[in-house]
């Protein structure tokens, strides 16, 4: 059976350093890595400009895997609409004309930040309510998803990520944003097995999941996930709640959202 091709955008960020090094040790894809700046077997691409010089690199791709965009929770509108929703274009532009049959792409769980104060479950279905220009423009890539799938008939997988630090990545009561944030931790090992189920799973044509590992009391649909990629977390977390953690929280619970009000992820005024 011949490797599939995977193509990695943001390949030296965060996610795409941890996913990128997992790959090549695996050795089960034949890899072709994109980041804005070239380094070793990471070959350079800003994909806010659409370039023949990096769009040839989807020939003969089966899965996309795009990572890449500003990370930036307090981004303005500039910056998001031109890393992010005008990046995400590109690609999925150029997934289209290179016949890819998925694109996975690296959403947030900010899309669902105006929850966080809220009690019940986070489902799929829930109406969004991002409160930043960064979580606007991750719910407005999900929808040119949607239209890339719906015209193309190729798979669309959006992950609505957690909370995935650098390094070690380990859950305490140091992670922002009170209860909510320690539980949507999401550890190294559930995000590596997120990807490459997302890889393998059947077809699924559109689809958002959340990624979260299996963290006590959390209040996302996980079992949704499951179903579409067959992902089974293999770690979780308990909530430590110290006195800043609390303060977070109760500094987040005064706050009002008004329109044109846009807040980060820990409620911080953002300017656009």
């Amino acid at each position: 059976m011949m490797k599939r091709t995977v193509l990695l955008t943001g390949a030296a960020g965060n996610i795409g350093a941890k996913l990128a090094a997992h790959l090549r040790r695996e050795g089960k894809y034949n890899l072709r890595l994109l980041d804005r700046r070239a380094e070793g077997d990471v070959l350079g691409a800003d994909l806010a400009e659409y370039d023949h010089a990096w769009v040839r690199h989807f020939d003969g791709v089966d899965v996309v895997l795009h990572l890449a965009g500003d990370p930036n929770g307090n981004a303005n509108w500039a910056s998001v609409l031109r890393d992010n929703v005008g990046a995400t274009q590109h690609v999925l532009r150029a997934a289209k004309e290179a016949g890819v049959r998925r694109v996975v792409f690296a959403s947030t769980n900010q899309v669902m930040l105006g929850y966080r104060l809220k009690t019940g479950p986070v489902t799929v279905d829930l109406p969004p309510a991002p409160l930043s220009p960064y979580g606007i423009s991750k719910l407005m890539c999900e929808q040119v998803g949607r239209a890339f799938h719906e015209e193309t008939g190729a798979d669309f997988l959006a992950w609505r990520i957690g909370y995935f630090q650098r390094g070690e990545n380990l859950p305490g009561p140091h992670m922002a944003i009170g209860a909510w944030g320690q539980s949507m931790w999401l550890s190294n090992r559930d995000m590596l097995q997120a990807a490459e189920k997302s890889i393998e799973a059947p077809p699924f044509g559109y689809a958002v999941v959340y990624l979260m590992s299996n963290n006590l009391g959390m209040r996302w649909d996980i079992d949704h996930t499951r179903r579409v990629i067959g992902y089974v977390p293999l770690d979780s977390a308990h909530p430590q709640m110290e006195a800043q953690n609390r303060e977070q929280d109760d500094t987040a619970g005064r706050l009002l959202v008004t329109p044109g009000t846009w807040l980060d992820e820990n409620f911080a005024a953002v300017t656009p």
